[in-house]
């Protein structure tokens, strides 16, 4: 299922969401436009953004000597299809959730939700792999802002594309079912791709960290006296 958009308007301008949009894309230009650089190394010449990649990148085994990539690899991406999902649900999903907790607390919280799917992923990866894999994405932090709003808006309407067999149709479903089965999808890959964690590939445990740390640290940030429930 595709989101289209969700029947639920904010009534504040998500400056701190269209922000970190903003620097994605930034970021996302620069490491493509490292990939036509070629540098010398011992081994030979390497593309630029290989490097790029393994500098800010999270390895999970060498996070403990760079712990700035805890934060920095919600930065990056691996394509465009990469850049464009996780901005695309963050753009649908998180106006409302930074409406509610406001500007500071959103980007607090963001953050909050990329550590949690960077260590969710993390210690799976050590655990079943060898952690020597980078990890790159905004996709830990944007599943805990779905968490967010499942937990503040489950009756939330969202417009969707779905498939139905070999065709696509338009479908209003609440937010409930519509984020509830995407989790699903994500717990179902996680365990089906976990014998070849450390082959690469998505990094399910992430989302469902970052989702899990969303859905239950919402009801913590709120402000105080205010109503979210829809």
């Amino acid at each position: 299922m595709i989101p289209v958009k969700d029947i639920n308007p904010s009534r504040s301008t998500p400056v701190v969401n269209i922000s970190i949009i903003v620097i994605c894309v930034a970021v996302w230009l620069y490491e493509w436009r490292l990939e036509k650089i070629l540098l010398p190394t011992l081994h030979g010449a390497v593309p630029a953004i290989e490097l790029f990649i393994r500098k800010f990148g999270l390895v999970p085994a060498e996070f403990l000597s760079r712990p700035y990539t805890l934060i920095t690899h919600m930065f990056l991406h691996g394509g465009w299809f990469h850049l464009i999902g996780n901005m695309w649900f963050l753009w649908i999903f998180g106006d409302n959730v930074e409406d509610r907790l406001g500007k500071l607390r959103y980007l607090y919280f963001y953050i909050l939700c990329g550590l949690g799917a960077a260590f969710t992923q993390t210690f799976i990866s050590l655990l079943f792999g060898s952690g020597q894999v980078p990890m790159v994405g905004a996709s830990g932090a944007v599943s805990g802002i779905l968490g967010a709003y499942l937990r503040m808006f489950p009756h939330a309407r969202v417009l969707a594309l779905v498939p139905i067999f070999i065709f696509f149709t338009f479908m209003e479903l609440p937010a409930a079912i519509f984020i509830g089965f995407w989790f699903l999808i994500q717990v179902v890959n996680g365990l089906i791709s976990l014998p070849f964690i450390g082959m690469g590939g998505v990094a399910w445990y992430a989302h469902i960290g970052g989702f899990l740390v969303g859905y239950l640290l919402v009801d913590k940030m709120i402000k105080r006296n205010q109503s979210y429930y829809y």
